[in-house]
């Protein structure tokens, strides 16, 4: 064996060797370990209900078992959580941020209190894209959308903070279709603001159908909690004779904004990410077990029991739908400023 044989061959052992270490170090990490999940809003929502049942199965699928659990964080319409993940949390791979994708929005728009960067989060993935709609009480006489554009007084509607869907969407929505409506914020969270509707404290509410179908099941089932639009491309499964709301827009300009601020934001409303300077080889780690709980059987029946909707983004689909956010048209921009100002 001539020389130079020789030595590729002992450095191809010894990067062999490297790459196995660095597996195994890799697969110890978590061995005897617990994953928090923080889910910036309170307990009893959709958030909550798909963290919950992501922490029952995610550790099968990491070498280690780690346990998962799930801490709720509420506040500035998961903000707190955000801002936490990106400043407090030490990026080990033990702390998973969960909070609502508008947030990312709050940058873009120069919203006072981002203290992140959401280029520089490590994203694991999400496990549904949102289907947003606008629902109101029976009670209210707000049935149809054509009741709505005829209401002579601005129709309540709940959110919990800037940014999120039950905030950002009835604006946008008041802008581009003339809808008369009163956004009222600071709502902890879903189940706080369906109280809220069921007591006549508000008239209805803008959020996901996924996260209706979790907090008001049975007012629905019942006819006492009315979907009136969708806020999506095409209409849900479940939804077929509900009008969406950019057939009812009248103008480019209305079009283009429903498009940016509502159909691209909620593909990416429920990410789940860590912080940044998280370990590459435990972000990819993260990434693989996400996409695998996903598939998993256990899952999917558990999911199916709870009614959850599985319409996954992987951690490399929602960083290029965060830059591409980020890089949004000026004149789109300006115009999503003022509306949701």
């Amino acid at each position: 064996m001539s020389k130079r044989i020789l030595c590729a061959t002992i450095g191809f052992v010894i990067l062999a060797f490297d790459a196995e270490f660095a597996r195994g170090a890799s697969d110890d990490f978590f061995k005897g370990k617990t994953v928090r999940i923080i889910v910036g809003f309170t307990a009893g929502g959709a958030f909550d209900a798909y963290a919950r049942a992501l922490a029952r199965h995610l550790g099968r699928h990491i070498p280690g078992n780690p346990t998962f659990i799930v801490e709720n964080m509420p506040g500035a319409g998961t903000l707190v959580a955000a801002n936490h993940v990106y400043k407090v949390a030490k990026p080990d791979g033990l702390t998973i941020g969960n909070f609502i994708g508008g947030v990312v929005m709050g940058q873009i728009l120069g919203r006072p209190g981002i203290e992140f960067d959401a280029l520089r989060f490590e994203y694991i993935g999400a496990p549904m894209k949102d289907s947003p709609v606008c629902a109101f009480s029976k009670a209210s006489g707000i049935t149809s959308m054509e009741k709505w554009m005829a209401s002579k007084a601005p129709v309540k509607v709940g959110a919990t903070g800037p940014g999120a869907t039950t905030h950002d969407v009835p604006l946008i929505l008041k802008a581009t279709l003339g809808l008369p409506v009163q956004v009222i914020a600071g709502y902890k969270g879903p189940t706080e603001l369906v109280l809220a509707v069921e007591g006549g404290e508000l008239t209805g509410v803008c959020n996901a159908w996924e996260s209706l179908r979790v907090t008001s099941i049975r007012a629905i089932e019942a006819g006492d909690l009315v979907v009136v639009v969708q806020a999506i491309p095409h209409a849900h499964s479940e939804l077929p004779r509900v009008p969406l709301a950019i057939n009812l827009a009248r103008t480019d300009e209305a079009r283009q904004l429903i498009q940016a601020g509502i159909h691209d934001v909620t593909a990416i409303i429920r990410p789940y990410v860590l912080p940044p300077g998280t370990p590459k080889e435990r972000v990819q780690m993260l990434r693989t077990a996400f996409v695998d709980t996903l598939k998993d059987p256990q899952f999917v029946a558990d999911t199916k029991k709870s009614k959850l909707d599985i319409d996954p983004l992987t951690g490399e689909e929602l960083e290029r739908t965060v830059g591409r956010l980020l890089r949004m048209d000026p004149s789109t921009l300006a115009k999503l400023k003022e509306v949701v100002k």
